[in-house]
């Protein structure tokens, strides 16, 4: 019941705006867009699309300082987002961690910070991409100010991991001092922040922070042609700026509370951007539909592969990683 309590805001907000898509949407032009998309363009976005997966695989392996094999950290990655498409809470994040702990020896503390460092930095080129395209949209004339303001907050918490990864000891010494009159607590946070500024230490390696940002911003230029590709099966007119938008509105509509994989939002977001350039709100809705299926594409052929090598289910994976959060709390 508690679950179901948390989970009831983000359900409310998705039930709310897929509602109101129905209601501003006509199925018959919505149908007939899908019957005359150009499906040539969309089989190459799909292709792309697993090729995203095999980009953001290296991008998390160079952030785990290429320590688990590849084909692991693959895997790994594809059921996490395969988890989140379906879990509530993004439990997808905790589960690709966890797995990952298992195959490669790593500690669960260790892995942690690298998905903390790359959703960061995810959330850092899609304002960068959607303040790009804003004032092409709205034709806004303080988009420039918003920008520094959104890639200022994102540059402060980086500096902060920073500052903790290379103070890591004056970290652990308070966090000891603080934390003397509970031993358990004393004990097993002095042991998972060991292991958690171990896995920041990533931003106090130059090189290896700039092989990260290199195979980031080509697996985002993956993606930005994936999306182009779709929109362009349902827009032959599409120019490449509107793909910034829509990219970025997606983005930043699946961090919004919902129901598991941003259910309503995502589509609510990319159809909205959609209708701003083109008025076409049953046509933006098939798009957006279309760009849904390709999330699930990667993650659920990829993961599905990954959860029958290892004997694994959803529900079972979903009960260990229920278990392992009751453990460590």
């Amino acid at each position: 019941m508690k679950d179901v309590k948390r989970l009831l805001p983000g359900a409310l907000i998705s039930i709310a705006l897929i509602a109101a898509i129905l209601y501003f949407v006509d199925f018959r032009t919505m149908w007939n867009a899908i019957r005359t998309a150009n499906y040539s363009l969309l089989a190459g976005s799909a292709a792309l699309s697993f090729l995203w997966m095999l980009g953001r695989a290296k991008v998390w392996q160079t952030l785990l300082r290429d320590k688990p094999k590849y084909i692991d950290v693959l895997f790994a990655a594809s059921e996490g987002y395969l988890l989140n498409s379906f879990l509530p809470f993004r439990l997808g994040e905790i589960g690709r961690a966890f797995l990952l702990s298992r195959k490669s020896g790593m500690l669960f503390g260790e892995i942690i910070p690298t998905i903390v460092i790359e959703r960061i930095v995810d959330l850092a080129f899609s304002a960068a991409i959607l303040l790009a395209a804003l004032p092409f949209v709205v034709g806004a004339q303080g988009s420039g100010n918003i920008g520094y303001i959104v890639g200022g907050i994102v540059i402060f918490g980086l500096a902060m991991m920073y500052v903790l990864a290379r103070n890591n000891k004056w970290a652990l010494d308070l966090f000891h001092k603080l934390s003397v009159r509970w031993p358990s607590l004393q004990k097993f946070g002095g042991s998972f922040l060991e292991s958690f500024f171990q896995g920041l230490g990533v931003l106090t390696d130059g090189w290896l922070f700039l092989r990260f940002l290199f195979w980031m911003t080509l697996d985002w230029a993956i993606a930005l042609v994936a999306y182009y590709l779709i929109i362009l099966a349902f827009f032959p007119q599409a120019q490449p700026v509107w793909t910034l938008f829509v990219l970025g509105a997606a983005a930043f509509g699946g961090a919004i509370p919902a129901l598991p994989g941003g259910v309503g939002t995502v589509e609510g977001a990319v159809s909205a951007a959609l209708a701003l350039f083109t008025g076409d709100q049953s046509t933006a809705l098939a798009a957006a539909l279309t760009m849904r299926l390709y999330n699930y594409l990667n993650s659920g052929i990829l993961g599905g592969i990954g959860l029958m090598r290892e004997g694994q289910t959803l529900s079972g994976v979903y009960q260990q990683i229920l278990n392992f959060r009751k453990k460590e709390e």
